[in-house]
C-alpha cells in the first residue's frame, strides 16, 4: 500500500489514548500503550517523491501522535526533520521493493524506524544531513530487516 496525496483515516486506529511517561498504567492497571503510525512507499516512487509524500503523511498526522506531549511543537519538528533525512538516505539506497516507517511515542521519546537500506548507515561526513539526525537525537541504530536490507531506527527524546 502506498501514501496517497489523499490521506484515509485509518491512521487514527494505532492512536491510542494513554497516560504519559515511563511506566505509566491505565485506570484499569494496563501498562502504558505506544501510539503509533506507520507507513509504506512502493517502488514507483522517486527519493524526492518518496520525501515528500512522508513528510506530508508525517506532518498532517503527528499532531494527533504526539497531542499529550511536552513541547508538542519542537518535538514535532524534531521528529519530522529526523524523518526526513532517514527516508532521503534510504530512498536513495533502498534495498527492498518498498520503503516503509513507522514514528511510535512512548510519553518518553519518539522512536522512528526507516527501512530497508542496501547498506549501513552512512557517516554524516558521507551524508551531511545525518549530522542533524545525530544532533537532534539520543541513540542511533540498525538492524537487519526482513528484506535483507538494514532498518534504521533513532530516538527523539522529549
Amino acid at each position: 500500500m502506498t501514501i496517497s496525496d489523499a490521506i484515509t483515516p485509518h491512521w487514527a486506529s494505532s492512536l491510542l489514548s494513554a497516560p504519559a511517561g515511563r511506566g505509566a498504567t491505565t485506570p484499569h492497571g494496563l501498562p502504558n500503550l505506544e501510539k503509533s503510525i506507520e507507513f509504506r512507499l512502493g517502488p514507483e516512487h522517486t527519493p524526492f517523491q518518496s520525501v515528500r509524500r512522508a513528510r506530508r503523511f508525517a506532518s498532517t498526522v503527528l499532531p494527533a501522535l504526539l497531542a499529550d506531549a511536552p513541547n508538542v511543537k519542537a518535538v514535532g519538528e524534531a521528529a519530522l526533520a529526523v524523518l526526513t533525512e532517514l527516508v532521503d538516505v534510504t530512498a536513495r539506497h533502498r534495498a527492498s521493493v518498498d520503503l516503509s516507517g513507522r514514528v511510535s511515542y512512548d510519553g518518553d521519546h519518539v522512536l522512528i524506524t526507516v527501512g530497508e537500506m542496501d547498506r549501513p548507515l552512512p557517516a554524516p561526513e558521507e551524508e551531511p544531513g545525518l549530522f542533524l539526525v545525530h544532533r537532534l537525537t539520543d541513540d542511533v541504530g540498525q538492524y537487519r530487516g526482513d528484506e535483507a536490507g538494514n532498518v534504521t531506527w533513532v530516538s527523539v527524546p522529549l
